[in-house]
């Protein structure tokens, strides 16, 4: 089996209040590639970046001051041309997520497809994390369904993730 993981595929990063023109500009490779695993029998997962009222008191939050996907906020929200209701989602309070990885551990799958926000952060966390758990196993980036926080700190993640063996098409 194939795995896709949509990483933080969220409205505050899309085009709420850390968004940025690269992350809107790659929703139709995103909603494209999630109906191709759709359509071949593919697991999809989706992460969401999940934090609460008290973000700013929190070690992220003094070192990024940005209220951003506040549970129970629209910019929490998965827009609904990406998220489809049958699937997994794992909330998660850091970068990578320890319970995706840990799930994985009793699925049988080939390989393992990440896509989403943000390249320089979410999305290298979370393929070296399942690179870590899974080091024979295939893993794989999507560089154009992803954005980064810059296209500059996009493509020095697409580097660092070919230098730790993950695959990026």
């Amino acid at each position: 089996m194939k795995i896709l993981v949509v990483v933080d595929m969220q409205n505050d990063f899309i085009d709420g209040s850390l968004g940025t023109p690269e992350a809107v500009a790659i929703v139709p490779n995103v909603i494209e590639k999630i109906k191709q695993y759709e359509n071949d029998g593919g697991l999809v997962i989706y992460t969401k970046d999940t934090h609460f009222e008290n973000y700013l008191e929190t070690n992220e939050g003094r070192n990024l001051p940005v209220r951003h996907c506040i549970k129970g906020t629209e910019g929490h929200d998965i827009p609904s041309d990406i998220l489809r209701s049958h699937e997994l989602i794992f909330e998660k309070l850091t970068f990578g997520s320890v319970e995706l990885a840990s799930y994985l551990r009793g699925v049988e799958f080939d390989s393992v497809e990440l896509i989403g926000l943000c390249t320089d952060i979410c999305v290298i966390s979370n393929a070296l994390l399942i690179k870590a758990h899974f080091p024979e196993r295939e893993v794989l980036v999507d560089s154009s369904c992803c954005a980064g926080v810059t296209p500059e700190t996009h493509a020095a993640a697409i580097t660092t993730m070919k230098m730790c063996q993950i695959k990026i098409h």
